[in-house]
């Protein structure tokens, strides 16, 4: 394999407090890295102690693997190090190359001697190195906010140096804390929450109700778009997709006008369990933030969840509509998001919509219902779709 003198460096901080477990949580970090890196031309993954090294070639696009980095669940930052002889004169002259594509007008040198042996102190080999990098670029030093920072690092065998600490996404390797379905609707929302739940480590598995033909196919493109991208840092996606219309009407036609919407939730609930059974989910995942709209109140909240089996968890409770909308311009999910479509929750909304329904009053309006047909009906009608991001 030819390797370049230059490979990347990366460091997480959750993954090393894990104990015992530590070995698990590094492997699966390592996995996802490289499955991140298919198709860069990278050269090697590798564990080391205390932090990964991605080893590139002569040829590899650096800027592409920095990208794809910054999109891995787990890592705290990353850095690019450079390779070169143990002697004084070689380090210079690498640390100018390195200076080279840079725009700065102060610099500031920090170096960590591993092997005690060599004829330069730390101090003293700052000094050199910055004192011949600003007379060779006509700059100056700054030790408290200087635009460049170099670090040198000399080990028992190699110099090592590097300008620049990229910062990572953090959390925790997509893998480590099971499976969760996630209520994906095409909204603003469930994106987010999915991407919350990813970056805690969750694998997630994604769900969509839709309503067609009473609403257009919009919003089966949309998610499955959306689950595309999420798929950067959750890989392989599977999504399942749910015909919802018929039991919807059966809902419009058979139970009170103002508990439509709510009675939509508990059947999604239902039918969601059933599938996290089938794709080995551990809980359900929703996009609710607390009051945001009618059905969402707590009252609400704990009536739909009263019929649940396994746990529905909700990372955007505490969120506000702006928080969200931040987020999901930050991990790319708004503009698909906002591209108009119709929700199947938003099909036969009452004027007025129970805001504080009890939960013996959710079980007398459901209690015309075959529930147990209307959900395996429903189930039959299910198809899955496997994404997965492109980079293309």
């Amino acid at each position: 394999m030819n390797f370049s003198d230059k490979y990347f460096v990366i460091h997480y901080a959750e993954v090393g407090l894990k104990g015992k477990n530590r070995v698990f949580f590094e492997k699966k970090l390592a996995r996802n890295i490289s499955l991140s890196l298919q198709g860069t031309d990278y050269a090697e993954v590798k564990r080391l102690h205390d932090r990964i090294v991605v080893y590139v070639k002569d040829n590899t696009d650096i800027k592409e693997i920095e990208n794809r980095l910054r999109r891995v669940m787990g890592i705290a930052h990353f850095e690019l190090v450079y390779r070169t002889e143990k002697e004084i004169t070689a380090i210079k002259e690498t640390a100018l190359q390195l200076a080279e594509d840079k725009a700065f007008e102060t610099l500031k040198v920090e170096t960590k001697r591993t092997d005690k042996t060599f004829p330069l102190t730390s101090p003293e080999v700052s000094s050199e190195v910055g004192g011949y990098v600003i007379q060779k670029t006509g700059t100056q030093a700054d030790m408290y906010n200087p635009d460049l920072r170099f670090w040198v690092n000399i080990s028992h065998k190699d110099a090592y140096i590097y300008t620049d600490k990229l910062r990572g996404i953090g959390g925790l390797p997509v893998g480590v804390s099971g499976k969760v379905l996630v209520m994906l609707s095409g909204g603003i929302d469930s994106p987010v929450a999915a991407w919350q739940m990813i970056k805690r480590g969750a694998k997630a598995v994604f769900i969509h109700f839709y309503s067609y033909p009473y609403t257009d196919k919009a919003s089966l493109e949309k998610v499955i778009e959306l689950a595309r991208i999420l798929s950067e840092s959750n890989y392989r996606s599977e999504v399942y997709l749910v015909p919802f219309a018929e039991l919807q009407q059966t809902i419009v036609t058979e139970t009170p006008t103002p508990f439509r919407v709510l009675l939509y939730r508990r059947m999604m609930t239902r039918i969601a369990q059933r599938v996290a059974a089938l794709a080995d989910a551990e809980a359900l995942v929703t996009g609710e933030s607390l009051a945001q709209v009618a059905s969402q109140t707590l009252t609400n909240l704990r009536s739909i969840e009263a019929i649940a089996e396994i746990p529905i968890l909700r990372p955007l409770i505490g969120f506000d509509k702006v928080e969200i909308i931040a987020k999901a311009e930050e991990i790319g999910t708004f503009e698909i998001s906002t591209q108009p479509h119709q929700d199947c929750c938003s099909l036969f909304v009452p004027k007025h919509p129970a805001t504080h329904a009890s939960v013996s009053e959710l079980d007398k309006a459901e209690a015309v219902l075959d529930i147990s047909a209307l959900v395996d009906s429903t189930m039959k009608g299910i198809e899955k779709q496997v994404v997965s991001f492109s980079y293309e």
